[in-house]
């Protein structure tokens, strides 16, 4: 795995889901990967979903939270800018992604990422040179 690859916020909660074991299993091994080959690339828009997701559908405590926010802040973490956001509105235009989704194609893009791993978008996908990557089939 030595190309940038772009987190999504479901392989990132999946590290804390106790209750899916295999997926938390591979979302580890993706971002243990991604950590040990400095490959792995996440934005602020990432951080902010996975700290609502853990803490409201795993409740997750903040403190841990928060702690865990630091450690995936080691990653490459790109700041959202108003020309991802309004480059975004166009992608969702064009590929029927929700807004958010393409926030996050945006952001992977412009990070320079070859491989997005996400569980919500059409896995095998490419645009503009990213492919995107169902790690959970």
């Amino acid at each position: 795995m030595s190309a940038r690859s772009f987190l999504d916020t479901n392989v990132l909660v999946y590290t804390d889901d106790g209750g899916s074991p295999e997926k938390q299993a591979k979302a580890q091994g993706i971002v243990e990967r991604c950590r040990s080959e400095r490959t792995g690339v996440v934005s602020t828009q990432i951080l902010q979903e996975y700290f609502v997701t853990v803490t409201k559908k795993l409740r997750v405590p903040p403190e841990a939270a928060k702690r865990k926010m630091e450690i995936f802040g080691r990653f490459n973490v790109f700041q959202i800018a108003l020309e991802d956001i309004l480059t975004a509105v166009d992608l969702h235009r064009l590929h029927q992604f929700s807004f958010w989704d393409a926030l996050v194609v945006r952001v992977a893009l412009r990070s320079g990422c070859s491989v997005l791993f996400s569980e919500d978008l059409q896995a095998g996908r490419r645009i503009d040179g990213l492919e995107i990557v169902n790690p959970f089939l």
